[in-house]
């Protein structure tokens, strides 16, 4: 006959010494006081009688229910004499085996289930998230995040019920609150690199949207957008609530319209001869490459300037060495912009001008990152109109100038406001036109390349901010004649440029895409290769060329091999010895080893080469022998006893090279 539990009043248990559970969760700990408190002990805890004091027990197995109570027995919510139901257990040695059993087979509940078992509390029992919070222990803002997660496209919270995606990935989904966007989203990303990249789910998700901390969100103001019938979704997923403000069309026609108001006002108030409205926070480079800057004079800084630049200095550089924050990565990334943006705005203050100056002056107004419209700190010569004959006109000629300051039959006059809106509204019909059929992108994306590369002075006429640029190089007098250059080279000549010798762009244009298929073919693989960086091994970005390299299944050694000029002169005597030693011995090294250093570069050079006489084997071994820097393949496996905290991939190679460490000069050229 199994034995049934007793009651036993709380003040007469304490917790066994042979209750295995020795650390617990604060967090934890107060939401089981939390549930106990709304409904009470509602499973038994096991002890063992004290001796010699009737009545009284030890608790094996339930220490963390009975320290709970006690704790509610102390703030008055439980009686003094509350009772708990005791299993009593009569043999000692049982004791340890019971709290272990206890509480090693628990299984923590799994994310969905708990979503789901929170969402069943609302909907059967009626309970808000407030009240769940309260009586399982938590914050409200917890339960309404789970309560979120239920609410996930079916195909991603299967995902997570599943264990296919993580709390965290799934979370990233629940960011937004539309099913059907998560679930485009979630199908988009698939099984590719992205698919648990948590950022960017988010920046999918968030396409089409703004962040309340926008400099476009902080313009219109959070009043004005819900008035307008904007609508705004809280964050319930990261450390400090964040709104996502859904409707970016909307905000962005407010922005715009609010910036434009602001912008006659500046034009009033400064007499500047033309405004521009750009509701962004820069100018795109491509706006104002033809425009002539203004010259004027820059004001000196005042005291109060100069202490709140040393002040955002130490603020920047903050950033550099991060320290634990409850800030989430958005916030910190949007403040960091905010501080540079006002350390820039200090730094490039607008120059002062004369009232002529103002006159013929045109300015850019932007929004700054504060939310604040402001002018752009360049002025720009206002693009001259046609000239007026200043003759004064008489009879006939009259006649004609006054019919002139007419508008013209079908040719009114518009502001720029509308002319940028027409531009806009016109550019949005080739967009979608050009997405909807490829190879015409395809066509316009190498010309595009192709042309701004040929071109002496680049090809500022094309509407589009598509290039091809070859990378900065860090080497000054360089000249390759390895086989690879000779074939870029050849490569090169073979292009057909019968289209760049046309002086309009259109006519360009129109005579590539008359070109044959694998002309034009050509002409893209060569734009594409081009932008190709060349990146030392171990530095940021070179794992990524050994991929490339690894993908193309390039076999360097029928393609370079090395020589006293590229590499053996270049390297010390030791270690070309090292590198004979390593295709025939020691044998091989010492025969070499009173060698003049230039005398054995170019022994090297015949042994690498083919060239030198020794057996087949040893010939094929350094035929096929290359410097680790010309290999597009890893080196060396790393243990992981090797690898020091914080050390990046790119790092560990070039340790493994014996090369030093990427400086941040390096990792700025190599980026």
């Amino acid at each position: 006959m199994n034995q049934l539990p007793i009651l036993v009043p709380a003040a007469n248990l304490t917790k066994s010494p042979s209750n295995v559970r020795k650390a617990s969760d604060p967090v934890a700990d107060a939401q089981l006081e939390a549930n106990i408190a709304a409904k009470g002990i509602r499973q038994n805890l096991i002890g063992l009688p004290v001796s010699r004091k009737k009545g009284h027990y030890r608790i094996a197995a339930g220490g963390r229910r009975l320290d709970a109570v006690h704790r509610l027995i102390e703030k008055g919510i439980f009686a003094a004499d509350y009772q708990v139901p005791v299993l009593v257990l009569h043999e000692a040695r049982d004791a340890i085996a019971t709290s272990l059993e206890e509480n090693f087979f628990k299984l923590s509940m799994s994310a969905a289930d708990t979503c789901r078992a929170f969402q069943d509390i609302v909907e059967t029992e009626g309970k808000t998230p407030a009240e769940i919070a309260k009586r399982f222990g938590l914050t409200e803002r917890f339960v309404l995040g789970r309560l979120r997660l239920a609410d996930l496209a079916p195909c991603v919270f299967d995902a997570l019920r599943d264990g296919e995606i993580s709390l965290e990935v799934a979370m990233a989904y629940g960011s937004s609150p539309d099913p059907v966007r998560q679930a485009n989203v979630f199908e988009e990303l698939g099984q590719g690199y992205y698919r648990d990249n948590v950022s960017e789910i988010r920046r999918q998700l968030a396409q089409g949207s703004y962040r309340g901390s926008d400099p476009k969100a902080l313009l219109v103001g959070r009043e004005a957008y819900l008035a307008a019938g904007g609508r705004i979704d809280s964050d319930l997923f990261t450390d400090n609530a964040t709104e996502m403000w859904i409707d970016g069309d909307l905000l962005s026609q407010m922005a715009g319209d609010k910036l434009a108001q602001a912008a006659e006002a500046i034009q009033e108030r400064e007499g500047f001869g033309e405004i521009r409205v750009v509701p962004t926070t820069h100018i795109a480079y491509s706006a104002t490459w033809d425009l002539k800057p203004v010259d004027g004079e820059q004001p000196p800084l005042t005291e109060e300037q100069e202490q709140r630049l040393a002040e955002l200095k130490a603020e920047l550089e903050g950033f550099d060495n991060p320290t634990d924050t409850e800030e989430s990565e958005d916030e910190a990334e949007a403040r960091y912009d905010r501080l540079n943006a006002e350390y820039e705005a200090i730094q490039q203050r607008a120059p002062i001008l004369t009232d002529e100056q103002k006159a013929s002056a045109l300015a850019y107004v932007v929004i700054g990152q504060d939310g604040q419209p402001r002018i752009h700190e360049q002025l720009y010569i206002a693009p001259s109109v046609e000239p007026v004959d200043e003759e004064e006109p008489s009879g006939e000629d009259e006649e004609e100038e006054t019919a002139s300051d007419e508008e013209a039959p079908g040719q009114p006059r518009i502001s720029q406001r509308l002319a940028d809106e027409l531009a806009e509204m016109k550019a949005e019909l080739l967009r979608v036109h050009v997405a909807s059929d490829p190879r015409f992108a395809l066509d316009l994306a190498t010309f595009t390349m192709a042309d701004a590369a040929t071109r002496k002075y680049g090809s500022s006429d094309l509407a589009t901010e598509l290039r091809a640029n070859a990378p900065y190089s860090r080497l000054t007098g360089y000249e390759s004649g390895t086989p690879a250059a000779e074939e870029w080279m050849k490569f090169d000549a073979g292009l057909d440029r019968s289209w760049t010798e046309h002086a309009d762009e259109r006519d360009r244009y129109d005579a590539f895409c008359a070109l044959a298929e694998e002309a034009r073919a050509a002409w893209f693989g060569w734009s594409i290769a081009r932008t190709m960086q060349a990146i030392p091994a171990g530095r940021t970005g070179s794992r990524f060329v050994d991929h490339l390299g690894q993908k193309l299944e390039i076999d360097v050694a029928s393609w370079w091999r090395p020589t006293a000029t590229n590499y053996f002169d270049r390297i010390s005597k030791a270690s070309i010895l090292s590198e004979f030693e390593g295709i025939g011995g020691i044998e091989l090294s010492s025969r070499y080893s009173a060698s003049k250093k230039h005398d054995l570069a170019l022994s090297a050079e015949k042994l690498f080469s083919g060239a030198l006489i020794i057996e087949a084997e040893l010939k094929e071994r350094a035929l096929a022998w290359l410097p680790d820097a010309m290999r597009f393949s890893p080196l060396v496996d790393l243990v992981e006893g090797d690898i020091e905290p914080g050390a990046s991939g790119d790092d560990l190679v070039a340790d493994a090279q014996g090369l030093p460490p990427a400086e941040d000069d390096d990792i700025a050229h190599a980026a």
